[in-house]
């Protein structure tokens, strides 16, 4: 892996992570697509660390918030007292379905899971998914109002997203659309649940990569990171107000279209399922 590499692979982290079109998909695709080889699922997890800052510098006063109001419920004996304290609950079960799933499939995460096959499926079927939640969703409901309910069924969205290609923020935001929630506030949402997950997942394939005889350079892993911040934290600015008065239908025919082109490319011959097949 070279600069260039390192610079692109680190754009498509930081615009696809929070898109609801797969970063994990698109650091597969692309690198496919120019003829370089697989990454890696280590390499993505540790540049994902980059987006997570970029949604803790953006939420920081949110996050504050949060905390302070998770302590003073425990300390008050009064955990759930509070819509904040309620909310930090919530993040905190609904990252637990797809932590379980991560550790029990991790292996084939990270090598049968990464078919450009499975990827492609993947992109369409969540497609076809966030397009029913779009059609049937009531886009009523705000973060105020979520129950543990709530928390834990999109917790479980979100560990669907674990198959390469559904999205983790796609997942996450079907969920929040088809619970009844605004589409921003799903979002929301689904960036805050987000922070436990990639953090866990970053610093786990960190340890990894740091006792492995073969590794990425160092500083291009942070080349990679570095730009993924960047761009990241514009990203989820932009998503924000683009979800304010428009539908998520664009990334609808976004994932339909690439999908379709994908196993187009698949069947011909043009791409290989996997990397060095």
């Amino acid at each position: 892996m070279g600069l260039l590499e390192a610079v692109v692979l680190g754009v498509v982290q930081g615009l696809t992570e929070f898109l609801p079109i797969s970063s994990t998909a698109h650091l597969r695709i692309v690198p496919a697509l120019l003829g370089w080889g697989d990454p890696g699922a280590a390499f993505s997890a540790i540049i994902q660390l980059g987006t997570v800052a970029a949604v803790i510098l953006y939420f920081a006063k949110d996050l504050l918030r949060l905390t302070r109001a998770f302590f003073a419920g425990l300390f008050s004996g009064k955990p759930f007292d509070s819509v904040d304290a309620r909310l930090a609950w919530y993040v905190l079960v609904g990252t637990v379905p797809v932590g379980v799933v991560g550790l029990l499939f991790k292996k084939a995460i990270e090598s049968s899971l990464r078919s450009l096959y499975v990827i492609a499926v993947a992109m369409m079927a969540l497609g076809l998914v966030l397009l029913l939640a779009e059609r049937l969703a009531q886009h009523r409901r705000q973060i105020p109002e979520m129950t543990l309910r709530d928390g834990i069924l999109i917790g479980l969205c979100q560990a669907v997203a674990l198959i390469p290609g559904s999205s983790r923020s796609g997942t996450t935001l079907t969920g929040g659309l088809a619970l009844g929630f605004k589409r921003e506030d799903a979002a929301r949402y689904s960036f805050l649940l987000s922070i436990p997950a990639n953090t866990a997942a970053g610093v786990f394939q960190l340890k990894q990569i740091l006792h492995a005889t073969e590794r990425p350079s160092t500083a291009l892993l942070a080349v990679g990171t570095v730009v993924s911040f960047a761009v990241g934290m514009a990203a989820i600015a932009g998503l924000l107000k683009f979800l304010r008065t428009r539908s998520t239908l664009v990334f609808v025919v976004y994932r339909l279209l690439l999908g379709s082109a994908l196993l187009a490319l698949l069947f011909t011959g043009r791409l290989e399922p996997l990397a060095g097949a």
